[in-house]
Order: C-alpha cells, then structure tokens, then sequence
C-alpha cells in the first residue's frame, strides 16, 4: 500500500489550493477525484469564464451558523494573493461588476495554472479514483478505493463540495465522512438557487417567462439590488440567487421593479401630458414593454390614461415597487451553485481548518458551513480555506 503525508479527497478549488500548498512545504501529497477531470464546477463557472474571486470579499457576504469562523482563512489569504497567482501566470481579467472578477478568455486557464502548480509542487492526482471506505489506522488514515487498491495518509483532507449540481457527480460523501468520525453537521439545503412558483401562482406569471429587469429582491431585512428574470418556473436572476439563500418556505419576498422611480407620479405626470397614451405603454417607459402590459391588464388599466382613475394608478405603483410573493420552493440541488450548510464549524480550527477532535482529519471549501454570496466569493473561500489547511498538513 502507498502511503503519503497527505491524501485530499476533491480535485477542485479548494482540494487543488491545498495541495499546492503543502507539496511547497515538502510534503507527499495525493489528489484523488472520481471525476475524469480535474476542477470541473472552476470549468464551467462564470458562462466559461470563470468568476475567480471578488475584491470585496469579507465576513458580510457569507451565510454560517458561526459567521466569525471564516475571518481567519479570509485575513490570511486575500482576493489580492489569488490576483497576484493570476497575474503571475499571465491570465488576463476584468472586473464586470459588484466586484466581481473574470477571466478574459476560459475557466481552463485557471484549472491549468492550478494543475502546473501541483505538479512543479510534486503532487500526484489520480482522476477516476472513488474512495469507497475511509478507516482510522492508527495516527493515521486508509482509504480503499473503487479501483480495488488503498492508500495511507498521515492528514486526510476532505475537499469534495457540497451536494449542488448532482450531473457533475456531486454527493454528501464529505458529510457521510464527517459523520463517520464523530464531527458534527448543519442543515444543509439549495443555495444560489432559483426559486419556484405553486401552479396557479405560475399560470399567471410564465406568460413573463425570458422578462429581465433590474430590481431590488428582499426578504426580511435582507436585500439585493441586482438582475431579476421571469422564468417557466418563477423567478431567477442574481438578485434572486442571492435571496434565495435567506428564504425559507413559507415566508414572501418583496421585489421592487423599478428601483428609484416614484410610478405612481411618472404615471400622473403622462396623463397630464399624454393623455390619450395607453396605461401599458406609459407604465413601458420604467419596465419592460411585456411586464408593463401584464401589470396593467391585472389592474383593469386597459384604457387610456385620461381614463383611468388615480387609483388605479396608485394600484400600479404598488404592483411594481411593492409587490410581494411568495415563491413554493426551489429548484433544487439540481440547479443550486452552492450548498447551504454543511460541516459545522464550531468542530472545527478556524486557523487550520482540522477537526478539533480528529487529529489528521481536515475539512475544507464548500462542504465546510461557510457559503458565499453569488459573485465570486465562493472561489475565495475555497482558495482561503485550502491555503489555510495546506499550511499545516
């Protein structure tokens, strides 16, 4: 049986980080996926052009049931080191917006600079390779694999995700293991998901279905003001990724669509001045064209401005800038960027990221009870988090 220093389980953001890491320190390190490539969610994030980190990143941008805990890793390894590899390899990047920093050309350029790093750090990566059984043996590890074979490791490092986007290959295998070994873990649901509509709900709303429009999305006291898009489900778009990692069933979520726009004096004013202007093509100068005509046939505004009584103008402004839904669900891990929850962090080093209770035994990236906001903050903790355990495996 091969032994190394350290086998991580997860050739992804974190799982890659962390190996480069500690094959700089010297150590023996092993990277087994069961994937056939190496970094796959990097791949496809950002349209292809992967969202690799955000200049803001910060403890306000990410959702843990201990929102300290990540203070440490994020201190210590910053968007400016991650920018500093990229720029170090000759990857050229724009920032799109909110910060939010992408790739010029593919998400492979990333992968491919990860994977040079690890092998000028000596780390070996073995694709295809499932671990079907880890066993405690001795101060150490063994991990059998699904090829038949098994291989030691003084420091198990756990970098497999979250249960988000099954098609890639996704599971709870970083959950099972974490509970295998006594480590406590959260609640754990869709996040950065679009959310859904009960069916009569929907049959009024997907006659909408491809509308997008700025607007502010909030739960509670929780909001965004980013892109929202009407879908054959409900609703998606950033701003509602972004709430949909706060919302819970049952609770509604307000949405303004025309942000900063008084409707109701905009509308007054035309009919002062355009008079014989239909409602919906007035309503159309602050909304898209098909929402302004949905919006005003659910008002009974078929008519002309000269028409229509302030009321029901009054009625419109509250429709678009105070309207509240109450989505039924999500759509799942299916379509869900990220997962909610995971390893409970209060079992964990906030400096090493090892199981306070397991010697060896490391947890890192998304399966960790950390969860980014949309916008490349996810990427971040997944450098950080890797960095930090790569110190010390």
């Amino acid at each position: 049986m091969q032994t190394f220093d350290v086998v991580i389980v997860g050739a992804g953001a974190a799982g890659m980080m962390c190996a480069i890491e500690a094959g700089r320190r010297g150590r023996s390190v092993l990277v087994l996926d069961h994937a056939k490539a190496p970094g796959e969610k990097i791949r496809i994030s950002g349209g292809g052009r992967c969202n690799f980190t955000n200049i803001h990143t910060g403890p306000q941008a990410f959702l843990s049931n201990n929102p300290r805990f990540c203070l440490s890793a994020l201190r210590r390894y910053t968007p400016k080191d991650f920018i500093a590899a990229v720029d170090a390899r000759g990857i050229a990047w724009h920032e799109k917006t909110l910060g939010q920093l992408f790739c010029d050309g593919s998400a492979v350029q990333i992968i491919t600079m990860l994977t040079d790093a690890m092998a000028q750090a000596g780390v070996q990566l073995r694709l295809g390779a499932g671990v079907e059984r880890v066993d405690r043996t001795g101060e150490g590890f063994t991990l059998t694999l699904s090829d038949g074979g098994c291989v030691g490791a003084t420091s198990l490092v756990v970098a497999t995700g979250g249960k988000s986007i099954p098609k890639m290959g996704a599971t709870g295998w970083a959950y099972d293991i974490a509970r295998q070994f006594g480590v406590a873990v959260t609640d754990t649901r869709p996040a950065l998901v679009p959310l859904t509509f009960e069916i009569g709900l929907l049959e009024q709303w997907k006659p909408l279905s491809g509308v997008a429009l700025d607007a502010v999305v909030a739960c509670g006291k929780t909001r965004f003001a980013e892109a929202m898009l009407f879908t054959h489900r409900g609703l998606s778009g950033p701003s509602i990724l972004q709430i949909s990692s706060y919302w819970r069933e049952g609770q509604e979520i307000a949405v303004t669509m025309a942000p900063g726009v008084d409707v109701f004096a905009t509308l007054k004013a035309a009919k002062q001045t355009h008079p014989r202007q239909a409602v919906h093509t007035a309503l159309g100068a602050v909304l898209p064209a098909r929402l302004a005509q949905k919006l005003a046939e659910e008002a009974g505004a078929r008519g002309n401005l000269a028409d229509t009584p302030d009321a029901v103008l009054r009625t419109l402004d509250t429709a678009v800038n105070g309207w509240r839904v109450k989505p039924v669900g999500s759509e799942g891990y299916r379509t869900a960027e990220v997962t909610l929850g995971g390893v409970d962090t209060h079992a964990l080093n906030s400096t090493t990221m090892a199981a306070n209770e397991v010697p060896g035994l490391y947890f890192i990236g998304e399966c960790v009870d950390v969860t980014g906001w949309l916008g490349g903050y996810n990427f971040q903790w997944a450098w950080s988090s890797g960095w930090a355990a790569g110190q010390v495996v």
